[in-house]
């Protein structure tokens, strides 16, 4: 094996080997490594990628790349920024083209779906003004909707049970939106969770 590409597969191990290691890490741990800086920076920035905080994970980005070692490694933060930033800026098609590039498992097309609709209620900053007001716009029909569609639910059954007040229906609609949202909002967190942690573990043990 030539000279070269040894060194490169040595430094690659020991790419991975950081990023496993100071995946546990805090961030303020993060922030004070120096050791492995590259590393420990990729990690802050996907971490805020997971936030949507675009900014954030751009400038964590650009400090794990002025501290990269070599040309490999430079090379896996940038794969590795690409679906970050994508993440956080609700890019959904060039997230599934940054994670294949990438090497790891691509969204689902219904977490793809989830991204854009988010992207069209919370646009990142750089959408402009415009995309901003209509987000509003949007979110404010689906709660209307919700709240009437709870209402309709507790009136229609309150009559069938023999009549049941507007003024009920409205306390008990909301209640029963409150709830719903409440329990879907916990099983759509865990998995969220679950598959952030298996895709940073699929990025940590690609990236070089």
């Amino acid at each position: 094996m030539p000279k070269q590409q040894r060194t490169m597969r040595i430094e690659q191990r020991s790419q991975m080997a950081a990023m496993q290691e100071l995946e546990s890490r805090s961030d303020d741990e993060l922030e004070a490594e120096t050791k492995h800086k590259a590393a420990a920076q990729a990690i802050l920035g996907y971490r805020a990628a997971e936030r949507y905080d675009a900014k954030a994970a751009r400038g964590h980005f650009q400090r794990a790349l002025a501290a990269a070692r070599g040309p490999q490694e430079r090379a896996g933060i940038r794969k590795m920024a690409d679906a970050s930033l994508a993440l956080a800026e609700r890019r959904a098609d060039d997230l599934k083209r940054a994670t294949e590039r990438l090497g790891v498992e691509a969204p689902t097309k219904r977490q793809l779906r989830s991204l854009q609709f988010l992207g069209l209620i919370a646009p990142p900053a750089s959408a402009g003004a415009l995309a901003r007001i209509r987000g509003i716009l949007i979110a404010i029909v689906l709660v209307v909707a919700v709240l009437a569609l709870g209402f309709g639910i507790v009136y229609g059954i309150g009559s069938a049970a023999g009549g049941i007040s507007v003024q009920l229906a409205i306390f008990y609609g909301l209640l029963l939106v409150v709830i719903v949202l409440g329990v879907v909002a916990f099983v759509g967190r865990r998995r969220q969770k679950r598959a952030q942690a298996q895709r940073a573990e699929q990025i940590a043990s690609r990236s070089p």
